[in-house]
């Protein structure tokens, strides 16, 4: 995989789709391949429509969205950190995408939520408009200034706000992180009520002596 590639894929990943060739190289031991052949073909759709270059976190959000990869929002209502408000700027984003297994999993969620924000700022609340500009070779900053009405750095500005309003440590908890801290506290209290026991338990266990059982006699003949 990683020859026909040409190590442009990291280890994590799954498949990876060739626009100029229109041709996709999948890993058919990984994952859900149904959904992997999706986003790889929705790779290649878009890139078939504009010619254009868009940035990597809207190249992969908008793949997630055409295969249906819902899921991975629910997932970031999980990540802690990104409940505490640590939300990347695109630089950063594009950076996750192609980072460890565990960073490109919330990378590819937000890159899903700029995305989605990109249509919800728009009066028709899709992407179309902005498909159509980008399929005339306007360039991405010009489409998204065109079409949300903010420059690529004041729509960042605004995506990152909308993130942290949305992911909060409030959803952090009603999304589950509160069996989360409920089970390191638990564990945490035994731990310290079984150290806290331990002299007891030898003080008890000091000056017993075991005495075994007498053997039982053999049954009558």
């Amino acid at each position: 995989m990683d020859s026909l590639v040409r190590g442009q894929m990291p280890g994590w990943g799954a498949a990876l789709a060739f626009p100029e060739s229109r041709t996709i190289v999948l890993r058919a031991d990984a994952g859900d391949l149904e959904r992997t052949l999706q986003h790889e073909l929705a790779h290649l759709a878009l890139h078939r429509q504009i010619r254009v270059r868009v940035p990597l976190w809207f190249d992969e959000g908008y793949a997630a969205l055409a295969a249906g990869e819902w899921e991975r929002l629910g997932g970031l209502e999980l990540n802690l950190a990104v409940a505490r408000g640590a939300v990347p700027d695109f630089s950063d984003l594009d950076a996750a995408l192609r980072g460890t297994s565990q960073a490109a999993d919330a990378a590819y969620a937000l890159a899903m939520t700029a995305v989605l924000e990109v249509a919800r700022r728009n009066p028709t609340g899709r992407l179309d408009p902005l498909f159509a500009l980008l399929s005339r070779d306007e360039d991405f900053a010009g489409a998204v200034l065109a079409t949300t009405g903010l420059s690529l750095s004041r729509f960042e500005d605004a995506w990152r706000r909308s993130v942290r309003t949305r992911y909060t440590l409030v959803t952090w908890l009603a999304a589950g992180g509160l069996w989360v801290i409920v089970a390191v506290v638990t564990i945490v209290l035994v731990w310290w009520r079984r150290r806290a026991d331990r002299g007891r338990r030898a003080a008890l266990d000091a000056g017993w002596e075991v005495v075994e059982d007498p053997p039982e006699p053999p049954p009558a003949a």
